[in-house]
């Protein structure tokens, strides 16, 4: 008896527990972002803000307390007018089950985290005033890029309004900002949508004031920070015009807010979005908020551009986005590190003192000693003799930078060298420090280390060289950029492009360095968040040049003449709307497809191809070949240079992998013209291990032009083959 009541005990509290933590999950108010189909006979939209629109949203919250009192909030949070067709609410889970059940009802997803991504860069672009893509451009006049970030510093130097033109008849934007400094011709509006910070669109953080002005700020001579990177700060398009929506927290945003943001942007008439933002985790395109967005604004002629992502995983992969990676530039805050045995080795940082003897001292790793001290923690050097020498410190661990630099100096240490993680390699950041430094590549580290292992007497000499310009490795791919494959579309190949991400300097709220409240400020970060907005600011150039160009057309010259300080492309590839709907019929079901869409679509029907990922008509290819395999694959070029030129098409070889093109030249005798070339690809040999990557690309060469088509191959096993 006994053991059957434990027993009978023992499945009551089982049971109590199962029980109570339904009911919790059940009791947890959380924000949804409901998809929704219009009634039947409804003209796909009602018109935007329409009382029947809100009407039938609201009618999804039938038996659910709306009203907005002092005891009872409203659950709306968002009616959506042009991003989907759906409103953002405050539910729990069970009410969202009941609403599955209800006439039009399409799919239901918890609100998303998104994370934040995060001079010389317009030089190293190839854009120089009065010279080249710039005058040629406008400098951007005309065009508005609407920035989805954390807010803005309106009145600083980089949002001078000094010859931009007043913003165009279309604009239909609002002003939020209500202080001393309100908006101009170059911030035309300013709004949040940020709900846990209410007030005006201001920047608490910084990061949505270097976006905007890496895409649009004016002229500021005499930028730097420290005294370091001196020179004329500019974003990509100086005289195009900044519509700001404060979204985003300091470090975080809430996809509701996003979407919200990039609704009123659309309304408001942008004609670029730029988000440095993305999700953390892999979901399906009908399930991601931005792509979401991006495909209605693509829709409107809006030209959408991404950060990739803060690592491996590539996040924003939608085909109608521009997809950013991170580059270096050739600029770099350097140091040189001598050792006594005379190798020597570059490194960085933004602390340049001005008296610090260059002559050689003892060097020290204290990692050598035995004791857990290579990381330079706080007390670990405290019983280790470092007065006056240069200490090795390695990166990582629970202290930063600045504070390992504190516990060098603390301790009596003359300068710091800064070893990288192996993670991080050869990406050497150029950040402030309490006392002279240098931070040097992992490889540089371990060569050192084998260098104060090797004699009684190890000395070693630094000499702080400033700002320099030249370095001839940019630009190359550091270790934070984003990377393919694409989990969301693997037949599309991203990131599509690459921009300036390290060491960049760009506009600041707050004085980073003890100048007067006067004073410009500016900062230098990095992250993958800075190269979006360079793209963002480059596709406002290409649309004040073109402004009948569609978003694929403006993606096509960015991406097939990234090598080119000229851009003025000879062709294009373009996409239309409807062929983005026979890609997305190849991938997902029609319900699905619908929420991306925004209407039904019958993936049968004539005008919906539904063809494999690769055959959208991309800049780019991704294709999959096995040891047996020989595909085919085609594009159409669109003629947007001199009437009469003639292309003659040049193959970059790929290893293990037979490319043929035909026709071998394109002939065109009028602008606007079309013309389709296939691709055939065949393995060579098997000796390349199974789901390995070989890349190569094809270009069309003119006189005047070349257009380059990168290539993506992976190689599979005999038999596996994918869409």
């Amino acid at each position: 008896m006994l053991k059957m009541a434990s027993l009978f005990l023992l499945l009551f509290f089982l049971f109590a527990f199962h029980f109570h933590q339904n009911t919790a999950q059940q009791s947890i108010l959380q924000t949804y972002i409901i998809h929704v189909k219009l009634p039947e006979g409804s003209n796909d939209f009602f018109p935007g803000g329409s009382p029947a629109l809100e009407s039938w949203y609201g009618s999804f919250l039938d038996g659910i307390q709306l009203l907005d009192t002092k005891t009872t909030p409203s659950r709306m949070v968002y009616m959506y007018r042009n991003v989907i067709t759906g409103f953002a609410a405050k539910l729990y889970p069970h009410e969202v089950k009941e609403m599955e059940k209800k006439e039009g009802f399409l799919h239901a997803t918890l609100e998303q985290k998104y994370a934040l991504h995060t001079t010389r860069s317009p030089n190293f672009l190839g854009l120089y005033r009065n010279v080249g893509a710039w005058p040629a451009s406008n400098y951007g006049k005309g065009v508005i890029i609407g920035v989805v970030d954390t807010g803005i510093k309106p009145g600083h130097p980089s949002f001078s309004a000094e010859n931009v033109p007043p913003p165009p008849a279309k604009w239909k934007g609002k002003c939020e900002l209500k202080s001393t400094v309100s908006c101009n011709n170059k911030i035309i509006g300013a709004r949040n949508f940020a709900r846990d910070d209410p007030g005006e669109p201001l920047d608490n953080g910084g990061h949505g004031t270097h976006m905007a002005s890496i895409a649009a700020g004016n002229f500021v001579p005499g930028a730097n920070v420290y005294g370091q990177a001196n020179g004329t700060a500019s974003g990509m398009a100086p005289l195009a015009h900044l519509a700001i929506y404060k979204a985003c927290l300091k470090l975080v945003c809430y996809s509701s807010d996003v979407l919200a943001a990039m609704d009123a942007a659309i309304e408001d008439g942008v004609d670029i979005l730029s988000l440095s933002i993305g999700i953390t985790t892999y979901v399906q395109i009908y399930e991601d908020n931005i792509a979401l967005g991006a495909f209605s604004a693509m829709k409107k002629g809006i030209f959408v551009s991404c950060s990739g992502g803060n690592s491996s995983q590539l996040s924003n992969g939608a085909p109608w986005i521009l997809t950013v990676g991170a580059s270096t530039i050739d600029r770099k805050i350097g140091v040189r590190l001598l050792l006594g045995n005379d190798d020597d080795y570059d490194g960085q940082t933004l602390y340049q003192p001005k008296n610090f003897e260059p002559s050689f001292r003892r060097i020290i790793y204290p990692g050598s000693s035995g004791r857990n001290a290579s990381l330079c923690l706080p007390g670990s050097l405290d019983d280790i003799d470092v007065t006056g020498k240069l200490v090795v410190c390695d990166a990582g661990g629970p202290t930063n930078h600045l504070e390992k630099g504190r516990v060098v100096g603390d301790a009596g240490g003359a300068g710091m060298i800064l070893v990288n993680e192996k993670l991080r390699g050869y990406t050497i950041f150029a950040e402030n420090q309490v006392l002279p430094a240098v931070e040097i590549s992992y490889a540089s580290g371990q060569s050192i280390k084998s260098y104060i292992n090797s004699t009684f007497s190890p000395i070693a000499k630094l000499l702080f060289r400033g700002t320099v310009i030249g370095d001839k490795t940019a630009p190359s791919v550091p270790y934070f950029s984003c990377r393919g494959p694409n989990p969301a579309s693997p037949g599309i190949l991203k990131p599509d492009i690459i921009g300036p991400g390290l060491n960049i300097l760009a506009a600041w709220p707050k004085s980073v360095d003890n100048k007067s409240e006067q004073q410009a400020t500016f900062n230098m970060l990095t992250g993958n968040s800075l190269p979006c907005p360079h793209l963002s600011g480059i596709a406002a150039l290409i649309k004040s040049s073109h402004p009948d160009w569609s978003p694929a057309m403006i993606k096509s010259a960015i991406m097939t003449s990234a090598t080119q300080t000229n851009l003025n492309q000879g062709l294009v590839h373009d996409i239309s709307t409807n062929d983005y709907i026979s890609y997305l019929c190849n991938l997902f079901t029609e319900k699905q497809v619908a929420i991306i869409v925004r209407r039904s679509i019958d993936c049968n029907a004539s005008e919906y191809k539904g063809f494999p990922e690769a055959e959208l008509n991309y800049p780019s290819l991704s294709v999959e070949l096995s040891d047996s395999q020989i595909s085919l694959y085609s594009r159409t070029v669109t003629n947007v240079g001199d009437a009469n030129s003639v292309y003659d098409v040049k193959i970059e070889d790929i290893p293990n992998v037979g490319v043929a093109v035909e026709p071998k030249s394109l002939t065109f005798t009028k602008v606007g013209e079309k013309k389709t070339y296939h691709i055939s690809f065949a393995r060579f040999s098997c000796d390349k291990t199974d789901h390995s990557y070989v890349e190569g690309s094809i270009t069309w060469v003119s006189p005047k032009h070349s257009v380059r088509i990168p290539i993506s191959v992976k190689l599979v096993t005999k038999g596996y083959l994918t869409s």
